[in-house]
């Protein structure tokens, strides 16, 4: 048996791929599945961006990149970022990225290690506590609390700022809960900081495109006095159906920037070409398909949130942003695992247990409505039925 170092042993999992995987093997044996569990849209990525990648591909761009990414690509992202967040971005401090997570693994590898400690969201997405672990840092939760709308209280996560805090990562709009932070805590939690010049702040903003009821995203770009400290990520897997091309990308400050390329070229030398094509044309092209996805997922979100709320032994507050619904399942007396588990066996609807997030998560399970409203009503028709035959 091969010898492996011991931080292999710390690395954790994404569950919802392995729910995935179990939700298929089930599908194959001949069970009806409806999927609520895994994060992406159920929408085909827009033809102008996949007609963008078969041109580069035609035209001849078939080998390596700069590690940092094309140059008119990042240009394309600097414009987009000062379209919608109304922030100036040099296209230099722009990395690209296959997918989001690289950036939070960088992240985490630039500021992780024993003796450190680094603040993250609870319940979250799983990767931060995973990758934390796996530099040896101390992973300090953020907790986030349903009467709260599942946003941060600023002052609550400046009390957990030691002089061992290396790196603070927040997520908003988030996952799993849906839940976004209004501009008041963001505003002060970045006068807060000011106090805290040792502590870096990774923004993971994958979700900003993807609000409700009229709630603007605030971005930690927006705070002058953070810039030179702010690693900010997003991309465009979510807001543009692209969960499988693998394309992402972080802003990073001048004084990390030239580490994040050096990881890129350790890690991965460069993204696919012509993918990277494709994300111009997504950012320059029509928006049309994306306000329709956005519409579609904001009528999901009313459904999803009324049929959760007559569940017996289910409570469900309306999610501010991303395509999440978190209720409360404390009523049905059992544990988020068992749920998820019985649910998926006995029912064929997958959906991912809370504590999958975090310990926070128990008591609370996730349902992705990024399918359709009959499947939504149907899913949670089931449910209900299972609950009420025990």
């Amino acid at each position: 048996m091969p010898q492996l170092v011991e931080a292999m042993n710390r690395l954790g999992t994404e569950s919802a791929f392995e729910v995935l995987a179990r939700a298929n093997k089930l599908a194959q044996g001949g069970m009806d599945v409806i999927n609520l569990g895994i994060g992406q849209p159920d929408f085909k990525t827009p033809e102008h961006i996949v007609d963008a990648a078969i041109k580069a591909m035609r035209d001849g761009h078939h080998g390596y990149t700069p590690a940092n990414g094309i140059p008119e690509v990042r240009e394309a992202v600097s414009a987009d970022i000062l379209k919608y967040r109304k922030c100036t971005v040099h296209p230099d401090n722009v990395v690209l990225m296959p997918g989001g997570k690289p950036t939070m693994f960088f992240a985490v590898l630039m500021f992780g290690a024993p003796g450190k400690e680094i603040i993250y969201p609870n319940p979250g997405f799983p990767i931060y506590e995973s990758v934390i672990k796996f530099t040896g840092a101390k992973p300090v939760p953020m907790p986030l609390y349903e009467d709260n709308g599942f946003s941060f209280s600023a002052d609550e996560v400046l009390s957990l700022i030691t002089p061992a805090t290396s790196l603070i990562i927040i997520n908003s709009p988030a996952n799993p809960t849906g839940g976004f932070v209004p501009r008041e805590e963001m505003d002060k939690l970045a006068a807060g900081l000011e106090d805290h010049p040792h502590v870096t702040i990774m923004s993971d903003e994958i979700y900003s495109r993807m609000l409700y009821d009229g709630r603007e995203h605030v971005s930690m770009l927006e705070y002058e006095n953070l810039r030179d400290r702010v690693i900010m990520l997003d991309g465009w897997s979510k807001t543009y159906a692209m969960t499988g091309w693998r394309l992402g990308y972080a802003v990073w400050p001048d004084g990390l920037v030239d580490h994040a390329t050096r990881l890129a070229i350790n890690c991965h030398s460069c993204v696919n070409a012509p993918t990277q094509w494709a994300g111009k044309a997504a950012l320059e092209g029509p928006q049309d398909d994306v306000d329709m996805m956005m519409a579609a997922f904001a009528e999901r979100r009313q459904v999803i949130v009324s049929e959760l709320n007559q569940v017996p032994g289910f409570t469900c507050t309306e999610p501010g942003g991303a395509f999440y619904a978190f209720p409360n399942i404390e009523g049905t007396g059992m544990s988020a695992r068992d749920l998820q588990d019985n649910l998926l066996n006995e029912t064929g609807v997958a959906i991912i247990a809370g504590t999958s997030f975090g310990a926070m998560g128990e008591g609370y399970v996730r349902f992705s409505y990024a399918n359709s409203t009959e499947n939504i009503r149907e899913a949670i028709r089931r449910v209900r039925e299972y609950l009420g035959n025990r």
